[in-house]
């Protein structure tokens, strides 16, 4: 049985063995309960999307932002978050509670108990998600974007040995590939969980498993915690839960969460009598690149901008303040939705790519990912770190030359059959405006007085925001343009909870015996982030829902 064997009974019953469920199965049994962890997928998917990802961890007034020059402080972070979700709805009455919690969780002891069980951040804090441009609008108005020393592994190294500890003594019992297909609820209260067993596969972590069933199950508990993720890895769901307020959904879009990322548990939790709110509400990202050397099926990589690209839609005109690279997610998806295209580009230089380019992912960071020094001081040398360079060579969606006219001539060849082709002489006309800007630090540019900004912090002008030039200064060459897709990622929206993450019924009234936690919770409430998120509080949101549900589990048993 993959792990469990006899009588699948357990004080809690864990649903989902990513990020979420590794904390929440960890804090039940560090209470002294014993717990089944299930997981549809095999032991070599254990952490689940968090392994994939670049670790970053929103962080407030941290020891890190000090030392680069950052003031920071609760109130600063409130302002951004509550602009940045702009909770608008009656069913918003819990995300907005558990963004408070969070927000107190991320400026107190969130650093110092990761930091106890040997988590480590990297010393430049990264400024994701800059914003709209308004005080108190969307946006983080400081760096507060902490990569972790092993990127995604590094995240769930300390919970998975946690979990091993217990497994190891007993206390916790794995379940792999146990996919779960109902509730069992009894006289209302949720009692265990009934489902498939598949068969084995030894396929390689993110690829795609088989979904043959050799067996059924059953398995029961005093509490049920569901920590399943969200629903990023089927694209048509993504496509029929797409908000009217982002436009059309895409035809065509990169799959940034593996297959198995299917939304199934939030269907079967919420058929079983628990509420679901704000659907509608998720974070799909448009730096997307079709993986050159995919591990899942439409795999796409998310680039991570500096500022300084310059920014066309697919007809080629110039998109206006603020959809700057790296500033403003949504904003920038409804506008791109606008113009009936699935796909844009940016434009820039062998120099801006050399400093400003990084890609999204663990597998994509091998020098932060495995903690090593040397190949980390690599990236000051010149020339782009090793997987860009990887992805300007083989990576279908890059275009380099030497001249605009060849570099539009390939972008006419990557673009889409449908789309009107890209003029040299409007692209030239676009591109000569915004390098006549460039002869002053200042000017009436937003992007250009952005770029500027930028390097008067400490971090962006260190490692993350290349010398201000002009596009066509040859020495800064060759040209490039990305053809950037859209990218599925996050729900923000899901299972109602309570600040316990017991989920609620239709009435609001506790769902006895049943949490929830992580993606598949709105990484709390049902959304904490409401309509935006600031970047590093996927994670820290798993963390940090994972642990109060984890430990309102246990102690519900206990009573």
């Amino acid at each position: 049985m993959s792990g469990a064997s006899g009588d699948l009974r357990a004080d809690v019953v864990v649903v989902g063995a990513g990020l979420a469920g590794l904390v929440a199965a960890a804090e039940a049994a560090d209470a002294g309960r014993s717990v089944l962890l299930l997981d549809q997928e095999g032991e070599q998917n254990l952490g689940g999307q968090a392994f994939w990802s670049l670790g970053g961890l929103f962080l407030v007034d941290s020891p890190e932002q000090r030392r680069m020059g950052v003031k920071d402080n609760l109130e600063l972070a409130r302002q951004d978050w509550f602009g940045s979700a702009q909770f608008d709805r009656p069913e918003d009455r819990w995300p907005r509670a558990w963004a408070e919690a969070y927000l107190q969780f991320a400026a107190g002891e969130k650093r110092s108990w990761l930091r106890q069980m040997g988590h480590r951040v990297f010393p430049v804090v990264g400024w994701a998600e800059r914003g709209d441009g308004t005080a108190g609008g969307h946006g983080n108005s400081v760096p507060r974007f902490h990569i972790t020393w092993g990127t995604g592994p590094g995240v769930v190294e300390p919970f998975e040995r946690r979990v091993r500890d217990h497994v190891a003594g007993g206390r916790i019992r794995f379940g792999f590939r146990h996919r779960v297909d109902g509730l069992v609820v009894e006289g209302g209260v949720a009692v265990g969980v009934h489902g498939s067993l598949l068969e084995p596969d030894p396929a390689d972590r993110g690829r795609p498993t088989s979904r043959a069933v050799v067996g059924d199950f059953e398995a029961r508990g005093s509490a049920v915690v569901v920590t399943s993720g969200g629903i990023g890895g089927d694209l048509e769901l993504v496509r029929r839960s797409w908000p009217a307020r982002l436009g059309t959904p895409p035809r065509r879009m990169v799959a940034g969460v593996p297959a198995h990322v299917d939304g199934r548990m939030l269907q079967i939790t919420q058929a079983a009598g628990a509420t679901v709110v704000n659907p509608d509400r998720m974070w799909h990202y448009v730096e997307g690149l079709r993986n050159w050397d995919p591990i899942w099926d439409d795999h796409g990589i998310r680039i991570l901008p500096g500022p300084s690209s310059l920014w066309l839609d697919a007809e080629g005109n110039r998109l206006p303040a603020p959809y700057f690279p790296g500033f403003d997610t949504l904003g920038t998806l409804r506008h791109l939705r606008a113009t009936g295209h699935d796909y844009s580009w940016f434009v820039l230089t062998q120099r801006i790519i050399e400093k400003e380019f990084a890609l999204s992912g663990s597998e994509q960071n091998p020098d932060l990912t495995g903690k090593d020094i040397r190949l980390l001081l690599s990236r000051v040398k010149k020339g782009a770190a090793g997987p860009v360079e990887a992805f300007k060579q083989h990576g279908e969606d890059f275009v380099v030359a030497e001249t605009l006219e060849e570099l539009v001539a390939g972008m006419n060849r990557v673009g889409d059959d449908d789309v009107p082709p890209l003029d040299p002489a409007r692209v030239r006309a676009v591109v000569e405006a915004r390098d006549r800007e460039m002869d002053n630090t200042f000017g009436k540019d937003a992007q250009v007085t952005a770029i500027h900004g930028a390097r008067t912090y400490r971090g962006d002008k260190l490692i993350r925001v290349a010398t201000p030039h002009k596009l066509l200064d040859r020495a800064a060459g060759p040209l490039i343009a990305v053809r950037l897709n859209i990218l599925s990622r996050k729900t923000l929206g899901g299972l109602e909870t309570d600040l316990d993450g017991r989920c609620l019924r239709a009435d609001g009234t506790p769902f006895p015996g049943l949490w929830a936690a992580g993606e598949v919770a709105g990484f709390g409430g049902g959304g904490m982030m409401g309509y935006n998120a600031l970047e590093g509080t996927f994670l820290g949101g798993c963390i940090f829902s994972g642990r109060v549900a984890g430990r309102a589990a246990a102690a519900a048993v206990a009573s």
